[in-house]
């Protein structure tokens, strides 16, 4: 029995349940969590009443119909217009809103309201991110208007402006730093001091060249040559500083250039802001975004992202290989014994996996569920992919102790393996998936390499179980009989209703090519009682025309058949409509199918019997029977499976194994009250012998070929008496 999960609450009700409490409770643990993360000049009650104010912002904004997440990037804003600037104060502020948004809702964790929540939380950095820019950029400017004007009025006012620019240049919270056109360090104040961790002498000694940094892009040197050709006035751009403890700082750099009266390039002035601990938050997220919190493995996307990459910059005969693996038998695992044992085992196969494939060519991630994904860049062949599979299942294949349980568990794996050139992110995974269902088709705990021969046959099949259908509807589905003869006086008994496909395209097809596809599709249904109905309505025509001598029509039934519900009244309603008297339908199941202990299937055959349907049972004798239970199924005749008969082809050398068989076989059906017929009968040796032996009926080649109703009708009224 499943368990029962409560409805996930609309947005109008949730709207409707947040009361003003739950709200001011909210405030009043953002603002706990706030103070003393940034100086504002406001109590602790003004604060708290400030936040309340964003609070019902945000909580209208997750709850409105339809979501707009814009109000949380103004609320963003607002927390820098009210001070709060530092990273901490974002970081606490993102924190609590993941963590206690949902809880003040009371609408548990459902995928819905978490997917709002992380977009609240998007916004509301962006916006925080695009304010805190803006107060950096206006300060930058009025320091650099500063400079200007410092410049401008030097004749008139030296000591005034001096004076100003000295507590500007002194007291400003961000870096300043001046240089000569030829790069020495002129003068730096505190700010520029703590951002690089040197002393401002220590700086002043430098020249601007010495700044740069390992990971410097060419772009900024770039700027900065023409810069100090005078090709531009200023520029922007993120650069990395090492300070002397070998710490890197992230900076935002505004670099201008000042010029005299007449043109000529005098000084160039740094800005510089610290924009470290915002660059930490940001790779967080993008590592949250990016890997699967379980494992830590990357997850789907920066796979995907990294597979994209490789696709596109390459060089032409560059190889590529994935290995496509999925746990055989996790969910009886996660089902047994519960999720916290199956997210341990997944933890635990994700660190043999990171230990097994390691290398900057190779990448492991969890693409989902139990499903992981091997990247190997610079394949340097099959060999090689084949290798990395089987190391990787002979890890897996290590037992697992978790919570005093001992796992042994076994993987799959699909290999792809080819030249990058001309591929397609969509093309690869598609062909590792399908390679991946081959080797667990195949009986799990292998590997399979993708085989493009294979895969056109897969293709080939899919599309011809779409195309039935619409073949059924167009009456491309056609019915042969073939005879079933009386070994003792060459009667025809009955015949066997086989269907055939006259494709359009790929011409007659046997029941081997379509019967398996409609049974995996579930057409089996409608497409078996079209093959009863015809089958019927011919076996109505020779019931008219040979009356008792007529023979009575066998159809088979497949296991899909057997189950369904409708399965009695279908056979009712046929036999009404058709007219054919019911004890000349002959129903034949496969022994294992009617060997089942399955309770339904059975209730059917008995209803079918009580009807007066003969039951048989086809291909006997092949499968593993309770032949105690036998005697208790509603059945009235054995067909004894074909490959008894290769044994008694030759009078002179008969298999005497064969024929003990088939002679015990004979016998528990006699003894059991039911007739025989042998199937695959193709010499009059094979015959002779089995009317030796007691057989009543036999079907093959020997007689007839499967053939149309005119044929068959000819056949019968030949053997007439």
């Amino acid at each position: 029995m499943t368990g029962w999960t409560a409805p996930v609450p609309s947005a109008h009700e949730v709207a409707a349940k947040v009361n003003r409490t739950d709200r001011r409770r909210f405030a009043a643990v953002w603002a706990q969590a706030l103070m003393g993360t940034s100086y504002v000049p406001m109590t602790s009650a003004e604060v708290e009443g400030r936040l309340h104010g964003y609070t019902d912002r945000l909580v209208d904004a997750l709850v409105g119909e339809p979501f707009d997440a814009s109000p949380a990037r103004a609320v963003g804003a607002d927390l820098i217009g009210v001070h709060f600037t530092s990273s901490e104060s974002l970081a606490r502020t993102v924190e609590l809103i993941g963590d206690e948004m949902l809880d003040v809702l009371r609408i548990g964790d459902d995928p819905m309201w978490r997917k709002r929540v992380a977009a609240l939380q998007a916004a509301l950095c962006s916006g925080f991110v695009q304010a805190a820019r803006k107060r950096t950029l206006d300060e930058q400017e009025a320091i650099r208007q500063a400079v200007l004007d410092a410049r401008d009025a030097v004749e008139l006012a030296l000591r005034t402006s001096e004076a100003r620019f000295r507590a500007i240049f002194s007291e400003a919270a961000i870096g300043i730093g001046i240089a000569d056109i030829e790069g020495r360090i002129l003068e730096v104040n505190a700010s520029l001091a703590r951002i690089l961790g040197r002393s401002s002498d220590d700086i002043r000694r430098m020249h601007v060249p010495d700044m740069v940094h390992p990971a410097d892009s060419e772009r900024i040197w770039r700027l900065y040559d023409e810069l100090l050709r005078g090709e531009r006035e200023q520029f922007r751009v993120e650069k990395q500083f090492s300070r002397p403890s070998g710490k890197t700082v992230w900076t935002e750099l505004f670099v201008s250039l000042i010029r005299d009266d007449e043109g000529k390039p005098l000084y160039q002035v740094a800005l510089i802001e610290d924009v470290t601990d915002r660059r930490e938050l940001q790779e967080r997220l993008r590592y949250q975004a990016m890997h699967d919190p379980l494992t830590r493995l990357p997850n789907r996307a920066l796979f995907l992202d990294r597979l994209e990459s490789v696709l596109k910059r390459h060089d032409r005969d560059d190889r590529i290989a994935l290995c496509y693996m999925d746990l055989d038998g996790f969910k009886v695992i996660n089902d047994s014994l519960g999720h916290h044992v199956g997210d341990q085992l997944l933890v635990t196969v994700a660190e043999r996996l990171a230990a097994a494939v390691h290398g900057d060519d190779r990448l492991v991630a969890r693409m989902g569920g139990d499903e992981f994904v091997i990247l190997l860049q610079n394949s340097t062949g099959t060999e090689q992919a084949v290798e990395i599979a089987e190391q990787v299942l002979s890890v897996i294949d290590e037992p697992i102790r978790i919570d005093g349980h001992e796992l042994t568990v076994s993987a799959s794996i699909g290999i792809v393996e080819r030249n990058v050139d001309g591929q397609t992110a969509a093309e690869l995974m598609r062909d590792a998936d399908v390679t991946l269902y081959w080797a667990k088709s195949d009986g799990k705990g292998r590997w399979a390499q993708f085989d493009p021969e294979r895969n056109a046959n897969e293709v080939a099949r899919l599309r011809l179980a779409a195309s039935m259908p619409a073949a059924l509807e167009r009456d491309e589905f056609y019915v042969d009989y073939q005879p079933l003869i009386g070994l003792r006086d060459s009667s025809v008994v009955g015949v066997e209703a086989l269907v055939r496909w006259a494709h359009p395209d790929l011409g007659r097809l046997g029941p081997d090519k379509f019967i398996g596809l409609a049974e995996e599709t579930g057409l089996i249904v409608p497409l078996g009682r079209w093959v009863l109905h015809m089958a019927c309505e011919q076996a109505k025509r020779w019931q008219d025309r040979f009356g008792d001598s007529a023979p009575f029509v066998s159809v088979n039934l497949a296991v899909r058949q057997s189950r369904d519900p409708n399965l009695v009244r279908d056979v009712a309603e046929i036999l009404e409509e058709t007219g054919l008297a019911p004890h000349r339908l002959q129903l034949e199941l496969t022994e294992s199918t009617i060997m089942s202990t399955a309770d339904e299937p059975l209730d059917k055959l008995r209803a079918l019997s009580r009807m007066g349907v003969r039951i048989a049972i086809d291909d006997f004798g092949t499968g593993y029977s309770n032949l105690a239970y036998l005697r208790h199924l509603p059945v009235h005749e054995l067909k004894i499976a074909g490959s008894f008969m290769e044994g008694l082809r030759d009078a002179e050398r008969a298999d005497p194994v064969d024929a003990r068989i088939v002679g015990t076989l004979v016998d528990l059906a006699h003894t059991l009250g039911l007739t025989v017929t042998a199937e695959g009968v193709e010499t009059q040796a094979q015959a002779r012998r089995m009317a030796e032996i007691g057989c009543e009926t036999g079907q093959g080649y020997l007689w007839a070929k499967p053939g149309d109703p005119e044929t068959v009708t000819d056949y019968i009224f030949s053997h007439l008496d």
